[in-house]
């Protein structure tokens, strides 16, 4: 890399420090070519990107972020993973290490907050935000469909015992 294009890496990864809402560090020594592409898939399917960069370039990167914290992290063969939702990138992440024992979990940061690999694995067990908001919309949906059950109900009778008088008299 030509020193032009490390500055522009630099910037380009302390962007996506300061605006990840999390970021997991992992060794992936032992990782195959086709194993690091099927967790880059996954992580982009699940909203996500995997990213090796080299540790000085990630050090200098992570200079005046929240994240800053976690530069003791990057040594030896590393490989970063973050996305916008703080519990995308570690469940993905997780998951991916508990098939691939090659992936080892070393720790990383959701906004301030530095995490290491317990942490991680407590976030990666959380709901992500979509499965939140669909758990909030279903607790919203379920009382206004209840309340409209209730409410109909009364007309519904008021319907059947009209019916059954207007029967009444045609029979008479």
């Amino acid at each position: 890399m030509e020193r032009a294009e490390k500055r522009e890496f630099v910037t380009q990864l302390n962007e996506v420090f300061k605006t990840s809402g999390s970021v997991v560090v992992a060794h992936y020594a032992g990782l195959s070519v086709a194993q690091m592409n099927d967790l880059r898939s996954k992580m982009r399917e699940a909203g996500g990107t995997v990213k090796v960069a080299k540790n000085s370039l990630a050090k200098i990167a992570l200079q005046g972020t929240d994240a800053e914290g976690i530069t003791s992290l990057f040594q030896g063969q590393t490989v970063m993973a973050y996305s916008d939702d703080p519990v995308t990138a570690p469940k993905v992440a997780v998951e991916f290490a508990k098939a691939n024992e090659s992936l080892v979990v070393l720790g990383g940061a959701m906004g301030t907050t530095e995490l290491d690999a317990n942490g991680i694995k407590a976030l990666a067990s959380l709901p992500s935000l979509d499965e939140l908001r669909a758990k909030i919309v279903g607790m919203i949906n379920t009382p206004a469909s209840r309340i409209a059950q209730v409410v109909n109900a009364p007309a519904g009778q008021l319907a059947r015992v009209m019916n059954a008088y207007a029967q009444k008299d045609e029979a008479a």
